[in-house]
C-alpha cells in the first residue's frame, strides 16, 4: 500500500466495473466514495452520494461497456451529483469508451456518436477525463476539457516478455496488426518486443463483416502476436487468425486492450487456430472466461494516472 495524502482525493464507481475500482482504492490506500447508484422502480438510475464531496478532487471510475446506456448514464448522473454537492473537481475516468468506434460520418445521415458523448460528459460536470486505448485517437478532440489517453502497451508487452519462445528463440516473433488501421500500435509493439511486423490486409464487406485478403509480410514458422484495440463479436480477430494460420505461423497470440467478447464471440475463438488471448480488466466479462483468456489488471496504471493528476505531475512519463 502506497504512503499518500488523501485529505482532498475521493474515489467514486458506479456498478461497470466496481472490481477494477476498489483495486484503485487499494493501491492508493483510499477508501471508495460512498455513493448509491441502484434503479427506481420504473428503471430509471438512481444515484445519491452519501458523503461530504465539497472541494474535494473527485474520479469516478465507469467504463461505458454493456449495457453502454445505462452505463453511461450512471455516470452522467453521478457526475452531476457530485457537481450540485459542490466537488472541487470531477474527473470522469473512462477505461474503456463506449461509442467510440462510432467517431465519423462513414455514410450518410448517421450520428458521430462518439462526439455527442464527449458532449453529454462535459455537459454532466466533468473537468477532465482519463481513458484508454480510444479507437481512433482523434476522439481527444472532441473534448473541449483536457484528456489524459492512457495505453494498456505496457501491461500487455511486459506479459508477452516473459513467454519463452520470446527469450529463447529470437528472429522467430511477428507483431501483426488485424488491419491497416492499427499498424501504429503493432509497430510500438515490434519495437518493444524485437520482433518483426505483418499486417493484414482486410477488405470489409459490411460493419459487421470483414473479409481477409491476405498477409503483407512473413510469418511462416513464427510466433505471431496479433495486436488490437477492441474484441468484440471476435469476427475480424478469427478471419485474421485463420489467414495467419495458412501462411505459416507456428503458433498464434493476441494481444487486446478491450475484450468485450460480445455475441458470438466465445463461440467463434472456441473455433479459431489462436493459443492464448490476453486482455485487461477495463471490461468485465459478462460470461465464464475459457482458459484461453488471460486477464491483466489495469488497476496500477490507472492508480498512478489518477495520483498524477491529484498531485499535477505528468501523466505523459508513464509511457516514456
Amino acid at each position: 500500500m502506497r504512503t499518500y495524502n488523501n485529505n482532498t482525493l475521493k474515489i467514486f464507481s458506479g456498478n461497470s466495473n466496481l472490481p477494477l475500482t476498489e483495486e484503485i482504492c487499494a493501491i492508493l490506500g483510499i477508501p471508495l466514495g460512498r455513493a448509491h447508484v441502484g434503479r427506481f422502480p420504473d428503471g430509471e438510475v438512481e444515484v445519491k452520494i452519501e458523503e461530504n464531496v465539497r472541494g474535494y478532487d473527485c474520479f469516478v471510475v465507469q467504463p461505458t461497456s454493456y449495457p453502454a446506456n445505462d452505463n453511461l448514464m450512471e455516470l452522467l448522473l453521478l457526475m452531476d451529483a457530485l457537481r450540485r454537492a459542490s466537488a472541487d473537481r470531477i474527473t470522469a475516468v473512462l477505461p474503456y469508451y463506449g461509442y467510440g468506434r462510432q467517431d465519423r460520418k462513414a455514410e450518410p445521415r448517421v450520428p458521430i456518436s462518439a462526439k455527442l458523448v464527449a458532449n453529454l460528459i462535459q455537459a454532466a460536470g466533468a473537468d477532465r477525463v482519463l481513458t484508454m486505448d480510444l479507437h481512433a485517437g482523434q476522439i481527444q478532440g472532441f473534448f473541449d476539457i483536457p484528456v489524459d489517453h492512457l495505453y494498456a502497451n505496457p501491461v500487455i508487452i511486459d506479459y508477452f516478455k516473459r513467454k519463452s519462445f520470446i527469450n529463447n528463440e529470437p528472429g522467430t516473433l511477428v507483431i501483426v496488426s488485424p488491419d491497416a488501421g492499427g499498424v501504429e500500435r503493432a509497430r510500438a509493439f515490434a519495437k518493444r518486443l524485437n520482433g518483426e511486423l505483418a499486417i493484414v490486409d482486410k477488405r470489409r464487406i459490411s460493419p459487421r463483416e470483414a473479409a481477409v485478403m491476405t498477409i503483407v509480410g512473413d510469418v511462416k514458422d513464427k510466433y505471431a502476436i496479433l495486436i488490437d484495440d477492441i474484441i468484440d463479436t471476435a469476427g475480424t480477430l478469427c478471419k485474421a487468425c485463420e489467414a495467419l494460420h495458412r501462411a505459416g505461423a507456428k503458433k498464434i497470440f493476441a494481444g487486446c486492450a478491450h475484450g468485450i467478447f460480445a455475441g458470438p464471440a466465445i463461440e467463434r475463438l472456441n473455433q479459431a487456430p489462436i493459443e492464448e488471448i490476453v486482455v485487461t480488466n477495463s471490461v468485465p466479462l459478462k460470461q465464464s472466461k475459457p482458459d484461453y483468456i488471460t486477464v491483466l489488471s489495469i488497476a496500477n496504471l490507472l492508480a498512478e494516472a489518477i495520483e498524477r493528476i491529484h498531485s499535477g505531475s505528468s501523466v505523459s512519463e508513464l509511457f516514456v
